[in-house]
């Protein structure tokens, strides 16, 4: 459900998307699920140098690339998900989250996702219709 188009590859960054599917199990309990995906440049899909073409190989030459030591910008980019499930119907607050995870995460930040994580759970919840 986190990519409800298929998976795939893009040839440019696409900007994050973010929705709720909810799900019931057995119980007949329903649990949100708020997904953001987002899409990050993937580096080495084939291995350097040579490339698969039906059953033979060609070696290809990059002298530019090597050479250079310059890094070549991606050339696709990959979705990945980040997912939040709960009991709780809360979606602009877990957007928030995410966005928050997201934002750590793809700027490199000096704080452990970890811990970012264990923080967002200790967060107490106000009970409905109380302060914020």
């Amino acid at each position: 459900f986190c990519q409800p188009g298929g998976w795939q590859l893009s040839k440019e960054r696409k900007q994050p998307t973010f929705f709720v599917v909810v799900l019931t199990d057995i119980d007949s309990e329903r649990h949100y699920c708020s997904c953001l995906t987002f899409y990050e440049a993937e580096i080495n899909l084939q291995p350097q140098g040579e490339v698969q073409v039906g059953n033979q190989e060609e070696f290809l030459h990059r002298k530019g690339e090597e050479e250079s030591g310059l890094i070549q910008p991606a050339e696709v980019f990959a979705p990945k998900s980040l997912v939040l499930v709960s009991r709780l119907d809360y979606p602009e607050i877990f957007r928030a989250c995410l966005g928050l995870i997201y934002t750590v995460y793809v700027d490199s930040l000096n704080v452990s996702l970890e811990t970012l994580i264990a923080n967002l759970c200790s967060c107490l919840v106000p009970a409905s219709g109380g302060s914020q």
